[in-house]
């Protein structure tokens, strides 16, 4: 009788341990790759140049992309450690952060992580509010909440700088230097040059804009997408 008992105990042990290995064998491993930050992000549509490329290199159920990005948002708006000083919010810190999680734990529902890449494309919102002394710091605290929040060890990041709209402020051009420095702080960082990206003469609407606007024309964010899928390429092996 007790040998009967143990032989039930290794064949039940031997499904669930071939149940688990299905399961396993089940999940598809992907590179996830998040875009965030505020209106040149948000103006950017993924669909169009970004991922199809990405796409066509690493194999479409290989890849999984998610982007949330708001018009007009300093980067407290991400990093949930931040210090609230004068009038900011309390109630904002982080919240862009959060619905970028949400949504990557909806798109990632039966999948699992082969690598993870930050795409970046903020900082507007804080050289206009003089912030620019902060910048690093939430920066790489982001990067750590989602090292910690996506279980992984490692994150590509690639930035795209501020562009040349606003180098008459102090702020903007330490945000520059800041950025360019952060992307090339190691083999897993990058960043893009936007500065011949809104020099067109026309804006998306097909109306006459000025030369160093503030935002791209619809050829300077299908450039930028295909900057940053080449990017991705580059950094993810």
């Amino acid at each position: 009788m007790r040998f009967v008992h143990l032989l039930n105990a290794v064949v039940v042990g031997l499904l669930f341990f071939g149940s688990s290995l299905a399961s396993a064998e089940e999940t598809q491993a992907v590179h996830l790759i998040l875009l965030s930050g505020q209106s040149n992000m948000a103006n950017l549509d993924p669909a169009r140049v970004f991922v199809p490329d990405v796409e066509k290199h690493f194999g479409v159920k290989n890849v999984v992309v998610v982007k949330v990005a708001q018009k007009g948002q300093p980067i407290r708006r991400w990093y949930k450690k931040w210090k609230v000083t004068g009038d900011q919010n309390p109630a904002e810190i982080g919240d862009i952060y959060d619905k970028l999680m949400k949504e990557t734990a909806t798109a990632m529902r039966g999948k699992s992580i082969k690598s993870v890449t930050l795409i970046w494309m903020q900082g507007e919102r804080d050289a206009k509010e003089r912030l620019s002394e902060r910048y690093e710091e939430a920066f790489l605290g982001i990067l750590q909440q989602l090292k910690s929040d996506l279980k992984v060890e490692e994150i590509n990041c690639i930035i795209g700088r501020l562009s040349d709209s606003g180098l008459k402020n102090k702020d903007w051009n330490t945000i520059r230097a800041v950025q360019q420095r952060l992307g090339e702080a190691g083999p897993r960082c990058a960043w893009i040059n936007t500065d011949d990206l809104n020099d067109d003469t026309r804006n998306r609407n097909g109306t006459a804009r000025k030369e160093n606007d503030l935002h791209y024309s619809q050829a300077g964010y299908d450039l930028l997408a295909k900057r940053f899928a080449e990017k991705v390429k580059e950094l993810v092996k």
